[in-house]
This record gives C-alpha cells, sequence and structure tokens, in this order.
C-alpha cells in the first residue's frame, strides 16, 4: 500500500479502482479501514482514495505546522497533485467531513461533488466541548485510552441501543486499545483539541454549491445529532439524507443504504453520464 510525503511525514493512503476521482475522508479514532464497504462499492466505477489521518492506520505523526481545518485540506490537496488528479468527488464523514468540506470551499473547481456525512461545522456544545477536552488531557497524561474510557468512547460512534457485545464493538474497543502512547501524544490528542474547539463556521458553507451538496446522518447519531445536518443543509440551501437505523459510522452500521445513496449521487454528478 502506497505512502506520500508530506511536511517531512509519510501519510499512507489505499487506491483502488479506475473512473472519476473519490476521496474519502474517514473519523477520527478510525481509519481509512472504515471505508472498506463502500471502498468495494464504489471501486467498481470510481477511482477510490482513502488516506488515513495523522497518526491513524498506517500514517506517520502529524506535521507540527498543522492547525485547523485548512492545514487538512491543503495536505489532502497535496496527496492529490501528486496522484495528478485535478477533480474529484469528496466523502468526509466526522472529522472528514470537516476538513473535507474546507477544501471544497477552497478549491471548488477541483471538487466537483461532495458529501459530508456525520459531521458539523458548527462550534462544539459547551458541555460535550469539556467532557471530551477532559478525555484528551488524560489520553496525553497516561499515553494510553485507559479501559474505562474506551467503554465510555465506543458506544458514542454507534447507534443509540447497539449491542455492546456486537463484533463491530468489540473490535472497535481493540482497536481504542491499541494505539501507540506515540500515535495518541503526537497526533491523536492535537488533532482531537484541533477540531473539538473549532468555531461556528456554518455560515461559511453558504458558499458551497448546493447542487452538488449531498449531507447525510445517521438518524441516531448520538455525537452529531440529525439536528446539526439539517442546520447545514438548510445553510446550504441542498439536500440531506437520514441513514436510518444507523448512528455516527453510518457507513459501517447500515453500507448497503448508504452505499445506494453515494453511488446514486455520483452516477449523478460526476459518472459517465454527469
Amino acid at each position: 500500500m502506497p505512502f506520500i510525503t508530506i511536511a517531512g511525514q509519510q501519510l499512507h493512503y489505499q487506491t483502488r479502482g479506475n473512473g472519476f476521482p473519490v476521496l474519502l475522508g474517514h473519523s477520527f479514532l478510525w481509519d481509512s479501514a472504515m471505508w472498506q464497504p463502500q471502498i468495494e462499492a464504489l471501486s467498481q466505477s470510481y477511482q477510490v482514495i482513502a488516506p488515513d489521518l495523522w497518526g491513524h492506520g498506517r500514517s506517520g505523526r502529524m506535521p507540527e505546522n498543522t492547525r485547523n481545518f485548512g492545514d487538512l485540506a491543503a495536505q489532502a490537496s497535496e496527496l492529490l497533485n501528486a496522484l495528478g488528479i485535478e477533480q474529484c468527488a469528496m466523502i468526509g464523514l466526522s472529522l472528514g467531513g470537516m476538513w473535507g468540506s474546507e477544501l471544497a470551499l477552497r478549491e471548488p473547481k477541483r471538487v466537483k461533488a461532495l458529501v459530508i456525512m456525520d459531521s458539523d461545522r458548527g462550534a462544539e456544545p459547551a458541555a460535550t466541548l469539556a467532557q471530551y477536552l477532559q478525555m484528551v488531557d488524560t489520553i496525553e497524561s497516561l499515553g494510553q485510552i485507559p479501559a474505562p474510557m474506551i467503554d465510555a468512547i465506543a458506544p458514542l460512534y454507534f447507534r443509540r441501543g447497539a449491542p455492546l457485545d456486537s463484533e463491530l464493538i468489540v473490535s472497535y474497543k481493540r482497536a481504542l486499545a491499541s494505539f501507540s502512547a506515540d500515535q495518541l501524544r503526537q497526533s491523536i490528542v492535537p488533532l482531537g483539541r484541533l477540531f473539538m474547539k473549532r468555531a461556528d463556521e456554518v455560515a461559511k458553507l453558504s458558499a458551497l454549491d448546493a447542487a452538488t451538496t449531498l449531507i447525510m446522518c445517521g438518524e441516531l447519531d448520538i455525537p452529531r445529532p440529525p439536528a446539526e445536518t439539517i442546520r447545514m443543509a438548510e445553510t446550504i440551501g441542498c439536500k440531506h439524507v437520514l441513514v436510518p437505523e444507523a448512528g455516527h459510522i453510518s457507513c459501517l452500521e447500515n453500507p448497503s443504504f448508504v452505499n445506494r445513496e453515494l453511488l446514486g449521487w455520483l452516477d449523478k454528478h460526476v459518472g459517465a453520464n454527469a
């Protein structure tokens, strides 16, 4: 699997298929494997590029000059440049939707179609901000995600009422426990603070092209509830879709529904007959 050097650090990415390029941005505390059902489905008709965010998967540490969504978007742009990709579709979930929407705002001619999933460009509510910042402070201090915190974090990524003994949740808990102290301190903690302390920038999304922007959200998403999706969609004037029986990682909890929506959207806006 290929790597590219950006700002002196090794960024790992997957690429699969041929056709119009589709860039995927994954959630915080996940990696590009989160997109496996979509990579399998979309790569039948499109070239799919799925990078691992800094400190996640097989990517190296976050470059020291990475301070905001614009920096993350610029790094994604460097990846596209290195691959010779002038235009692409962007699909980002959670943190991936935050920097992905920034990429679309900064390079509207490059991003021909945009899908923002289970994400928000509004400020983190005060109550959850305090809770999340306390978590990253603890992680930084310990150099690990302690077991009680893993038990608290994991359910946030899945639909309300999801069985805690499901293979999806159990395997995710194992993944959280596997982060090294260096990954956590050099990348996960600073990335967490970067997006947790974000300003309310929903208003700037009005500059996006409503006709080529789609917003999706699991109808049972806990950290990014549908009300946030609806607010962004109303600001942009674009279509929004709620994913049934899915929480924050909607692409894994209801992949068949998500794949149908994404393929229909891509075929309409960037496919051979678009």
